[in-house]
């Protein structure tokens, strides 16, 4: 059944609406979470810059970052066993997060899971984000397009993304309209 239904899923939901962020819907989020408090805004670029899932954006704890390398290290949640991976974040967003303090238990944030999520879901609403991309897993799914529009290896965005198989990362690949459009706008030329 679990089979069955990854090969279905589609990066559209039944109605055919897309469900990841476009480039310009994403950088209208990432502006709008300058306005919240440091912490929130962070978690906010976390999601948009890695593509992690909110729970592991979450579980993400101040030893996981490399601020020489510039990397998070980050535990992928949806696998039997422990794996973790390791991606590539802006300078500012290392730097920012080396500065924030953590808790006690040396995570960068402690909230629940739904709470991230209506932060997040607040955001997309100030900046008239609507649909079923207005969340978290839009983030998410935005992350793998644009890796995929920017013709990095299929390898390298299902390590980053945490996929076990290729098949997953491929619908990213199947949804990348830039070279898809090229090959169409040669039918309509003269």
């Amino acid at each position: 059944m679990a089979f069955d239904k990854l090969t279905h899923w589609q990066i559209y939901d039944e109605t055919g609406r897309r469900k990841y962020v476009r480039e310009d819907e994403r950088a209208r989020f990432l502006e709008a979470a300058q306005q919240l408090d440091l912490p929130m805004q962070l978690l906010c670029e976390v999601l948009a810059f890695t593509g992690c899932r909110v729970s592991e954006a979450l579980n993400l704890h101040r030893h996981q970052l490399d601020t020489e390398r510039l990397t998070l290290t980050i535990r992928t949640l949806k696998r039997r066993r422990t794996v973790f991976r390791v991606i590539h974040i802006p300078e500012p967003l290392a730097a920012a997060l080396a500065r924030l303090p953590p808790h006690s238990d040396g995570r960068f944030w402690v909230i629940h899971r739904t709470t991230a999520w209506r932060i997040v879901k607040r955001l997309m609403d100030m900046v008239h984000v609507t649909g079923p991309m207005a969340c978290c897993k839009g983030l998410r799914h935005g992350f793998g397009i644009r890796a995929a529009g920017r013709n990095v290896p299929e390898g390298l965005i299902q390590r980053w993304m945490g996929h076990s198989s290729r098949a997953t990362t491929a619908v990213y690949l199947d949804a990348v309209g830039c070279e898809e459009r090229a090959f169409a706008m040669r039918l309509w030329s003269q």
